[in-house]
């Protein structure tokens, strides 16, 4: 039973795990390149990675898909550690309305810009994404916000994610000191409670059995 739970554990904590970093901001380091769009029928499974449509449109059979093509710095760790090499990647650009909470109803000013940014070799930019890419999927980032950078050696640093961990590493153990707090005060002394009453008319019920007993 303790290695059931165990494993129950472990599921729960690599699939939250996946959750936060599939919705969490990152960054990366990067040249746009093109942008562009196309229309695509989106499988059930392709759904689940994709939001709403944008503000104001109709949900239909094909999908409107706007596409940022770029080239990247080769970052992990949510852009903290860098591998020195580059690589192509696509970013998708749609609003996120209010969850994942991003609150991104711009997504046609940020077309704007990233189209302005073609062809500018020597220009850099930071792009704000969260999501995944699964190549054989066709299932890209969604790239949230952009901003202009030095040069290829800047390294945007996450505060934002790690104010979250340490809000939820403070929030866990918090809740699990309030946890141990309720259990000692309320739900101890009411097993207490429930044992001395059960004893107590065990005892009772044993004396009524002697004295039929002793008859």
């Amino acid at each position: 039973m303790r290695n059931v739970r165990r494993i129950i554990r472990i599921v729960l904590f690599v699939i939250a795990g996946l959750y936060l970093h599939y919705t969490l901001p990152q960054h990366d380091v990067a040249r746009v390149t093109g942008v562009s769009d196309r229309l695509e029928r989106l499988s059930n499974f392709q759904k689940i990675f994709y939001n709403d449509v944008d503000l104001g449109a109709e949900e239909g059979q094909m999908r409107d898909l706007r596409l940022i093509n770029t080239v990247r710095k080769k970052t992990y760790l949510f852009g903290l550690i860098r591998s020195g090499g580059e690589s192509v990647m696509v970013f998708r650009n749609e609003d996120t309305g209010v969850y994942p909470p991003y609150f991104k109803f711009d997504s046609s000013d940020l077309e704007a810009e990233a189209t302005a940014l073609v062809g500018k070799q020597d220009q850099w930019v930071s792009i704000t994404h969260y999501g995944w890419r699964v190549r054989w999927q066709s299932i890209y980032p969604n790239a949230v916000a952009i901003k202009l950078v030095d040069g290829p050696d800047y390294r945007p640093f996450p505060w934002f994610n790690l104010l979250f961990f340490g809000f939820l590493i403070v929030g866990f153990f918090m809740i699990r000191a309030m946890w141990r707090q309720f259990v000692e005060r309320t739900v101890d002394p009411t097993m207490d409670a429930l044992e001395d009453s059960y004893d107590s008319r065990k005892s009772g019920l044993q004396k009524w059995l002697d004295s039929w007993r002793k008859k």
